[in-house]
């Protein structure tokens, strides 16, 4: 079986599309390469180039390569930016979904593994997010991962597919150095740039509810949300009614205020304070997972840590930043 992996060469797809050669699968990559980049994909994986959005692309690129199942990952993932443009990232991710789905239907495909997120959860008043714990999302990015769910469910029921969704909690690290996080949208990458230009670390709110006044997150190293694909597939594989959705996370909150502090210790720049600044818009102060139920389903759990997640990523920062390690 083929496997087409939509956004596959970029930071998170491109380690799924990794783990997935590694573990023998047939993969096939489509990406706009809007964020991602043809070199992260390992040799002899094709990349088709194009938009979710193109139905004709699609179709052409399901039939020629005889694709038997989908892991869509391709979608816009900026919190604050979907708050600014949500007819965007409705588009991006909601309608480019809509025609993914429309094409496997049409094709026959009978297995879907989509890429959801923890922000579908917003705020939630608990210790550690279940799988059903009440969605109310903060933002216009958060909506649009509930509603990708809510029609892949939908999508499953009504035409025999397997399906998974995939909740991913705050994603690090990498594999290797080369396939570091290229944008400046996540925590450990912003951090790494300010302290390379010899600023200060922002810490966006610290008077948030939280032990120290800054926002908790369950930070996940990405070669485990790889291995989390990897074990998804193999179930969709095995069982045609697969109908589940899961977190990927490791159970255990850190606060902005102790992931800058590791940072920082890492990377050798203990001696640069962070900076407050205002809350961003969409920034829920608490979501920690519990990873009961994919441990459960798929036997799968994570292995990483927080150093390894912070080394790893900051050697990727270095081989692109070599002023960084200077």
């Amino acid at each position: 079986m083929t496997w087409l992996i939509t956004g596959g060469a970029g930071y998170i797809g491109s380690h799924v599309t990794k783990a997935m050669a590694d573990a023998g699968r047939r993969v096939v990559v489509l990406d706009d390469l809007s964020t991602g980049t043809a070199d992260r994909l390992p040799d002899g994986v094709p990349l088709e180039v194009g938009s979710v959005l193109d139905r004709d692309l699609l179709d052409r690129v399901i039939r020629q390569y005889d694709i038997g199942g989908i892991l869509h990952i391709a979608g816009k993932k900026q919190v604050a930016e979907s708050v600014e443009k949500p007819l965007f990232y409705y588009r991006e991710n909601v309608d480019g979904l809509r025609v993914v789905l429309d094409a496997a239907v049409a094709a026959g495909v009978g297995r879907f593994l989509f890429s959801s997120s923890a922000a579908v959860y917003g705020m939630p008043d608990v210790d550690l997010v279940t799988e059903e714990t009440p969605c109310l999302p903060m933002s216009p990015y958060g909506e649009t991962k509930l509603a990708g769910e809510w029609l892949v469910s939908a999508t499953g029921r009504a035409h025999a597919m397997a399906t998974v969704s995939l909740r991913y909690f705050n994603v690090a690290g990498a594999v290797s150095p080369e396939l570091g996080d290229d944008g400046i949208f996540n925590l450990v990458p912003m951090v790494f740039e300010r302290l390379t230009a010899g600023q200060a670390p922002l810490v966006f709110g610290d008077d948030y509810t939280t032990p120290d006044g800054t926002c908790v997150r369950d930070y996940i190293h990405v070669e485990d949300v790889a291995t989390a694909h990897v074990a998804a597939v193999a179930r969709l594989e095995d069982d045609p009614s697969a109908s589940l959705v899961l977190n990927i996370g490791r159970g255990e909150g850190v606060s902005v205020h102790d992931m800058v502090t590791a940072i920082r210790k890492i990377t050798g720049h203990e001696d640069v304070e962070p900076e407050a600044r205002a809350r961003r818009a969409g920034d829920p102060a608490r979501v920690v997972a519990s990873a009961e139920l994919i441990h459960r389903e798929l036997g799968w759990t994570a292995r990483h840590d927080i150093r390894a997640m912070v080394a790893s990523a900051w050697a990727g920062w270095c081989l692109r930043h070599p002023e960084a390690s200077a």
